[in-house]
C-alpha cells in the first residue's frame, strides 16, 4: 500500500491525511489542541494483566501471536473494551522487524528477546537487510483490521528506537550494563554509526507499514537509553533517532518519544524529534516540561507500582500527576513504564475513570 492508498475512512490532503480519529482527545492532545478530557492509555495495556489475555495466549509462543492478525486485533482491542482508554497500542514486540528480515532471535519467557548470534563486527552487519513492506504482511493486515473495529478510537503503532534494537542485537539479549553495546559504541564509532543507521531504516520502514495501513499515531520506545550519558545520546543515538522520525514526519500523525530512567535526556529525546516527550515517574510533569521546552506535549507519568496501593492512595498519586499537568500545552495520561503482570486490571478501569471524571470540561 503506497502514501496515498489509505483505507476507508481517511482521505489524503497534501503531505497529511484526515482520519476519523483526528477529532479523538489523543489525537488533540498530541497536537497540543483543547480536549474535553485528559486521554488516557497504557503502556502494556494490552497483556500480562489481563486474564482474557492469557487465555487467548494459552499455548501460543510471543512471536508466533505478533504474527496472527487474529491474535493480534483480539489482544490490541482487549484494554479498549475493558478499560475505556482512549487509544489502543498495536500488539507487537520491537524485535518483530528484526525476525523478520530473518534474524536467528526469539522471546523467551522470563527473559525477553535472545539473540542467536550477536552482532558485534562489520561482517555481522550484512545480516541487517532492509525491511520491506511484504516482509510484515500481518501487520498490514491487523491494522486494517483494527482501524475497522476502532473506529474512532486511534490506534497507535510503535517500532523499538535504534539504541534499544542496538543493545538487544549486540549484547544477545536483556543487559543490565550493556557493556558490549557500550564498548562498540565508543570503541568503533564507526561501526557503531552505520549499525544504528541501519537499524533506524528498519524501523522507518516498520512505522510507516504501520502508518500506511491506518494508525493514528506512532510510538518509539527507547527502553534502554536512559543508561546513557546525554553527550552520548547526542552524539551516538540521537541522529538515528532522528532519522526515524523526519522518514515518518511527512505522514503527519503525531509522533511519541519514550525511554525509562531519562529525566537527564528529555529535552534531547523531543530534540530528536517527537511530537510528544513520554517521561517516566522520576521527574514530575511541571519539571518535565521545563526541561523539554516549548512546542511539545507530555505523556506520562504515575509510578506502575502504585496501583497495587488502595484505591484512594492511586487517585490520590493519580491527582498529583494531574496537578503537575496543569498549565501543559498537552497531556496524555499514562504510566511511567509499562503495565506490571499481576496488576488488578479494575485498578486500570477505575483510574481510567478517575482521570476522565476528575478532567471533564467543555472545548
Amino acid at each position: 500500500m503506497s502514501a496515498t492508498e489509505r483505507p476507508s475512512g481517511q482521505q489524503q490532503t497534501g503531505r497529511s491525511a484526515t482520519r476519523a480519529t483526528d477529532g479523538s482527545a489523543f489525537v488533540r492532545a498530541c497536537r497540543r489542541e483543547p480536549v474535553p478530557h485528559t486521554p488516557v492509555w497504557f503502556m502494556r495495556q494490552a497483556g500480562r494483566s489481563l486474564p482474557e489475555y492469557r487465555k487467548v495466549r494459552e499455548g501460543t509462543a510471543m512471536l508466533e501471536s505478533c504474527m496472527r492478525p487474529d491474535l493480534v486485533t483480539e489482544i490490541t482491542l482487549q484494554p479498549v473494551r475493558r478499560h475505556h482508554v482512549d487509544a489502543a497500542i498495536y500488539f507487537s514486540d520491537i524485535v518483530v522487524p528484526l525476525k523478520a528480515i530473518g534474524l536467528d532471535l526469539d522471546i523467551k519467557p522470563g527473559v525477553g528477546p535472545v539473540v542467536e548470534q550477536p552482532i558485534r563486527t562489520r561482517a555481522d552487519l550484512e545480516r541487517l537487510r532492509p525491511l520491506e513492506p511484504d516482509d510484515v504482511k500481518y501487520v498490514t493486515e491487523a491494522v486494517g483490521m483494527l482501524v475497522g473495529e476502532l473506529g474512532a478510537t486511534p490506534l497507535i503503532g510503535f517500532a523499538g528506537a535504534p539504541f534499544t534494537l542496538a543493545s538487544y542485537l549486540v549484547e544477545g539479549g536483556p543487559s543490565r550494563n550493556h557493556e558490549h553495546t557500550k564498548a562498540l559504541m565508543y570503541g568503533d564509532p564507526e561501526l557503531w554509526a552505520e549499525l544504528l543507521d541501519r537499524l533506524a531504516d528498519i524501523t522507518a520502514a516498520f512505522l510507516k507499514v504501520q502508518i500506511e495501513a491506518g494508525a493514528s499515531a506512532v510510538q518509539l520506545f527507547d527502553s534502554w537509553v536512559g543508561a546513557l550519558a546525554p553527550a552520548d545520546y547526542r552524539r551516538s543515538v540521537m541522529p538515528a533517532s532522528t532519522k526515524v522520525f523526519d522518514a515518518v514526519a511527512g505522514y503527519g500523525v503525531p509522533r511519541i518519544h519514550f525511554g525509562v530512567g531519562t529525566g537527564e535526556l528529555l529535552g534531547l529525546l523531543g530534540e530528536a524529534g517527537a511530537d510528544v516527550v513520554g517521561v517516566d515517574w522520576r521527574v514530575p510533569l511541571d519539571e518535565a516540561a521545563r526541561r523539554v521546552g516549548p512546542g511539545r506535549a507530555l505523556q506520562g507519568n504515575l509510578d506502575p507500582a502504585v496501583l497495587f496501593a488502595p484505591r484512594e492512595a492511586v487517585e490520590t498519586k493519580a491527582a498529583e500527576v494531574l496537578d503537575a499537568a496543569r498549565g501543559l500545552e498537552g497531556h496524555i495520561f499514562n504510566l511511567g513504564h509499562g503495565v506490571l503482570p499481576t496488576t488488578d486490571p479494575d485498578a486500570l478501569t477505575r483510574l481510567v475513570e478517575y482521570v476522565h471524571t476528575r478532567t471533564a470540561r467543555s472545548v
